[in-house]
Formats: structure tokens, C-alpha cells, sequence
């Protein structure tokens, strides 16, 4: 029996058809309620569309893409400065200015698309080829040409399907997700901290001790909106000072967050003497945690070690709740591993709308994705 595939292409969650959130039961950051915080507080650079797939009537899946159009952005990424980075900087804006993701660009790890377990893979995979094909024509109708296409993160074995199908794309590889199993023995965080070896022990009594004076708080609705602008200020710095940038979060983003995903979505803030000194946020995904943007004072991060004891508070609570993983995502791989994080490789196709470039995309990502040196740590005894 020959099935027929369909897809549509929609820009508002509004529009979303109602057995939507059927699909998404296994991932939050598929479900109409997230794309709705995406929609209604995406970076000011960024534009949302959600694709259906069809076989014949029925939705069989569902795929998440961001446009993202970098001549709005103030900085692609402050903290090296250097010839490199202005390369990195001018071949970004000259010839990648316009990407198309398909998949969350916010987070890390398969937040693409999600099948109905009867699909006949190889076609959904196809029809959502031609829904990114169809979407790029809409948005070159509307005056905005996409450059390049990126499809993003995925496993090796996740990766293969894709890559049968988009045969010009370049696979990629950038920093690892940095992934922390909990041990099905932990019941509390002090089992964790008793199987911490001895020098990882001190690493961990060291940073507790630093953090004397620092109150952390849950914060509510009311709390995050009451802080708004300090948490904003908070979040652009460590933002700002990343290595590569292609977006920034809009100012009411934790706020609107918070509205539409009430208990799912856990928002900490560090206070000394009374000051929000930073904040950390973690959103459930059913028996993952999967850990968000965060915040800080610059100055007294180093003085009282915030970053690391926001680590260690985000691994205690998921041990103390049950959880079994924590995805800790990318970026700052080595202090991570030294809590007992592991990485995970994870590949992404990438191609140039320009066939020459398209040629040489191996040779541009070099520039585009920064590398980093790092060494893996191995806390437990």
C-alpha cells in the first residue's frame, strides 16, 4: 500500500491541530505550551515556525524550526578578542548571517522533531525535507534569504536516518552535551558526595564553605517579574562574555516562561545581604532535568565559587526528586566533568545555499564554531 505524506507549515501555536501534544509526550520541548513561550518570548533575532506531518489525515509528526537573522545581534560573543574572532565575526555576518535551525538552538540535544512510533521513517524524513525546502521559499518570498541550514543535535545512530536523506549536507560535530547519570543507588546528595573521591570531596567542602552568606531562594511568578531587570542584567553578562553568540534572550523570557510552564519550570536565586547576586534555572522533562540559562555577578561568582555550587545544588535536588539524568548541555565542559558529568557527541548537518561555499562549508565551520581545549575529569572513586 502506497501511503501519502503531507506536511504543513505553521507560524502561530494557535494554528497548532489539537492532538498536537500526542507527539511531544516524551520531550517538554515539543509541546504547544513551550513552543508558546518560544513564540511569545523568542529572541529578538528569531522566528518560530512548527511544521505537521501527515500520513494521509492523520499527524504522524511534528518538527520545530528558528530562524535566526543575526543583523539585529549587538555581539556575536565578547570574550576573545582576537584576529581569529574577527574573522570568525566578518565571515558570520557576510555569509552566515541568515541561518535556518531546525531544531532548538537554545538548548542541546534532539529537540528537532518527534514521530509517531508507526511512521514509515525514511518517508517522514523526506516529507520533512521538503516542508525546510517549502520554508525556505516562504521566507525568501518575504525577503529573507536563508544562507545556511542546520539540522541539530543528535546521536550517532540518530543522526543516520538524516543523513541518507539530506545527502549535500556536512556532518557536524561541535562540543560535546555534557550528560550526568545518577546513580540508581543515590537516594539523597549525600550519597553522591560520599562517592566523590577524596580530592573531589575537599573540590566540593571548598566551594560550600566559600558560599557562606549566600541565601538561595525559589523564586515564584511574582518574584521573577518583581527582579526582572536584575535578572536580565544578570543573564546578558554571562551572555555577552560567551565565546559565540547567535542570539539573546528577550527581557520578559524567564517571566513568560514561568506563567505557561508553572512547576515545570524551577527558577533559583542566589541573594547576599538581600541582592540577587544570580540565578539558575531548571525545566522537567518527565524523568530528565534538563538545566537552562543562569546568571551571575562576575566578581563574586569567583569570590564564592557560584557557578560551581549552583552544580552541586542542581545535582542534589534531582537526586533528592528522583530524577535520572541531568543534561547539563554544553559550554563550560571541564568544571562540569569535574561534578561528574560525561560527554556525549552529538552531530548536526549543516549546508550553504551558495553551491561554492557549500564546497568549502568544512572549511567555514572551522570559523563559525569556535574550539575548545578541555580536559576530562573523573570525580568518583
Amino acid at each position: 500500500m502506497n501511503t501519502t505524506y503531507s506536511f504543513k507549515i505553521y507560524n502561530s501555536t494557535a494554528s497548532l491541530p489539537l492532538e498536537w501534544n500526542s507527539l511531544a509526550a516524551e520531550n517538554i520541548f515539543l509541546t504547544r505550551e513551550y513552543l508558546e513561550v518560544l513564540e511569545n518570548s523568542c529572541p529578538v533575532n528569531m522566528i518560530c515556525h512548527f511544521i505537521g506531518i501527515f500520513e494521509e489525515e492523520k499527524l504522524s509528526g511534528i518538527a520545530l524550526t528558528q530562524f535566526l537573522f543575526a543583523e539585529k545581534l549587538e555581539s556575536f560573543g565578547e570574550r576573545d578578542q582576537c584576529l581569529k574572532t574577527s574573522v570568525r565575526n566578518f565571515a558570520f555576518k557576510n555569509f552566515a548571517s541568515h541561518v535556518l535551525f531546525v531544531g532548538n538552538n537554545m538548548l542541546t540535544g534532539q529537540n528537532a522533531f518527534s514521530f509517531a512510533k508507526n511512521v514509515q521513517l525514511s518517508k517522514a524524513v523526506k516529507t520533512l525535507h521538503k516542508a525546510i525546502n517549502q520554508l525556505k521559499k516562504d521566507l525568501k518570498a518575504s525577503g529573507k534569504k536563508v544562507h545556511i541550514t542546520s539540522i541539530k543535535d543528535f546521536t550517532p545512530e540518530e543522526i543516520k536516518p538524516l543523513q541518507a536523506e539530506f545527502k549535500n549536507n556536512y556532518t557536524f560535530s561541535t562540543q560535546p552535551n555534557m550528560i550526568f547519570e545518577i546513580n540508581k543507588n543515590w537516594k539523597t546528595d549525600q550519597d553522591y558526595i560520599d562517592a566523590l573521591s577524596k580530592k573531589y570531596r575537599d573540590q566540593y567542602k571548598r566551594a560550600r564553605k566559600k558560599s557562606e552568606g549566600i541565601v538561595k531562594r525559589k523564586m515564584s511568578l511574582s518574584d521573577i517579574k518583581q527582579y526582572e531587570d536584575v535578572i536580565y542584567d544578570l543573564y546578558f553578562h554571562v551572555a555577552k562574555n560567551a565565546p559565540f553568540n547567535t542570539f539573546f534572550l528577550a527581557r520578559n523570557h524567564f517571566s513568560f516562561f514561568k506563567e505557561v510552564m508553572k512547576d515545570n519550570f524551577l527558577f533559583y536565586g542566589y541573594f547576599l545581604d538581600e541582592k540577587l547576586i544570580g540565578f539558575n534555572t531548571l525545566i522537567k522533562n518527565g524523568s530528565i532535568m534538563d538545566t537552562y540559562f543562569l546568571g551571575y555577578d562576575e566578581n563574586l561568582q569567583r569570590e564564592k565559587m557560584l557557578y560551581l555550587n549552583m552544580l552541586y545544588d542542581m545535582i542534589a535536588y534531582s537526586i533528592n526528586q528522583g530524577f535520572s539524568t541531568i543534561v547539563f548541555a554544553r559550554t563550560a565542559l571541564e568544571i562540569k566533568s569535574s561534578v561528574g558529568a560525561k560527554p556525549l557527541k552529538m552531530y548536526g548537518l549543516i549546508t550553504h545555499s551558495n553551491t561554492l561555499i557549500n564546497h568549502n562549508i568544512a572549511k567555514l565551520f572551522q570559523y563559525l564554531e569556535p574550539k575548545t581545549e578541555w580536559q576530562e575529569r573523573n570525580p568518583f572513586k
